[in-house]
Order: C-alpha cells, then sequence, then structure tokens
C-alpha cells in the first residue's frame, strides 16, 4: 500500500494527535490523591477506559464533556471516595488542558501540504476547540461523536463522515486513508468498512490497551508506525 495514493487522510485525535492518557491522568490527580492506597498509572488508565466505552454505549448523544464527568463520578463511586459536582465537571472540562504529543503539530502541517485532512473524533464540538488550537492546523472537515449522535466504534460514526466527505469534499471512500491509534475504537470500524488503515502505535513496547478499551472483533491493519514522524518520514522516503 502506497501512502500516496490517496487524497484525504481521516484521523482519530486522541490517543493519536492528542496525548489523551496523559491529560486523562493528570486530571483524574484530584480524585487519586484521597485515595488511602497508589494506583499504578495503566491501571487508572484502564479503568477509565472501561467506564467510559460502557457510558458511551449507555448515552450515545450525551455530550462528551457531560459523559466525563459522568465517568468521573462512577470512578468516584467505584474508588467509594466522595467526589464534588464540580469536581467532576472539571474532569468533563479538561479535555482542552491534554497536551499534544511533540510531532503532532509539525507531522500535520508537513501532511497538509499532500492530502486533504478531516478528523473523526469522539469529542463534542467546544471540547475540540482546545485540542485544535494545540494541533494548529486548519481542518478540511471535522466531524464529532456530537454531530454523529454516536460514539465510535458505532459504525454510524463512519457511515456519517463516508458521507459528508462525499457530500461536502467531493471524495470517495476509495481514496480515503484512516489514520489512528485506537484499535477498539479505529482499526476495528474502519475493517469493516472496508477502509485502509495506519496505525499509529503510539504504545509501542508497553503491555495492554491503556486508556482504550481491549477491541471486540477482528480488524487489519495495512501500515504501523510508532509515532506521526514515523509517518511522515516513510511518507517523505516515498515521495522523494
Amino acid at each position: 500500500m502506497r501512502l500516496s495514493d490517496y487524497k484525504l487522510l481521516t484521523f482519530d485525535t486522541y490517543g493519536t494527535l492528542i496525548d489523551w492518557e496523559s491529560g486523562i491522568y493528570a486530571a483524574l490527580a484530584p480524585l487519586l490523591d484521597k485515595l488511602p492506597i497508589r494506583l499504578e498509572r495503566d491501571e487508572v488508565l484502564e479503568l477509565f477506559a472501561e467506564f467510559e466505552l460502557a457510558q458511551q454505549r449507555e448515552t450515545p448523544r450525551r455530550i462528551y464533556s457531560d459523559l466525563l464527568a459522568d465517568v468521573a463520578r462512577a470512578l468516584a463511586q467505584k474508588w467509594q471516595i466522595k467526589l464534588g459536582d464540580d469536581e467532576a465537571v472539571a474532569f468533563g472540562k479538561s479535555v482542552k488542558d491534554w497536551p499534544a504529543f511533540a510531532d503532532s503539530a509539525e507531522s500535520l502541517a508537513y501532511l497538509r501540504r499532500h492530502y486533504r485532512m478531516a478528523t473523526l473524533t469522539n469529542c463534542d464540538r467546544i471540547s475540540y476547540m482546545g485540542s485544535n488550537a494545540r494541533l494548529e492546523i486548519e481542518w478540511d472537515a471535522i466531524y464529532t461523536a456530537q454531530d454523529a449522535g454516536s460514539y465510535k466504534p458505532d459504525l454510524h460514526n463512519f457511515e456519517f463522515m463516508l458521507e459528508r466527505v462525499r457530500r461536502d469534499l467531493g471524495i470517495l471512500p476509495g481514496e480515503i486513508l484512516h489514520v489512528a491509534q485506537s484499535l477498539t475504537h479505529d482499526m476495528v470500524p474502519a475493517t469493516q468498512m472496508g477502509l485502509p488503515k495506519v496505525w499509529i502505535n503510539r504504545r509501542h513496547g508497553a503491555d495492554g490497551y491503556g486508556a482504550t478499551a481491549p477491541p471486540e472483533g477482528e480488524f487489519t491493519i495495512e501500515r504501523e508506525f510508532a509515532s506521526m514522524a514515523d509517518f511522515v518520514a516513510a511518507h517523505r522516503d516515498e515521495v522523494g
């Protein structure tokens, strides 16, 4: 598969371009400080992943910032600690503070010179504005869970995106390359939709799935890179 054979790159943002694991863990500090014992970082992230996916399935139309507040409440209940409503809301609004990976903005700026660019994200519109400022990119299109009315890995999100890029950008499915980190939210449904994929394996060398629930269903990976910088380097080598 040649990377340069496609017109449009569609990106997942959180985990791929934004270091959401660091952001989530930092934003949960007020809860973790109330625990009598110290939990390992990945233990916290894996529990977050479990509760987030369950909440997305239970309330698919709930705005992501509100959904994250619900996840914080569920974690507090699991850990048997008190959590004020203001603390839950603060966690829900923490997305804007989650850092970008060091290579994201520069990599996107390079790729923008070669492709149309869009993102398919489980975020809401307002929260995404803070992340987009960190990425320093003007997307051709931003498709949020708030727009679709559901959360990935629901196939509806990909169907929504494909219809919109066809209608608004004149791009057909065979001209799209999907770029993402999450096996669960992106590789499985994108495989089912027949899209070629690039896996940005940000957790290479680490055990487990971190803040992403384990994948349910089969998937293929056409190309794998450890970072966005490696993806860019491969594209540069290909085009000369």
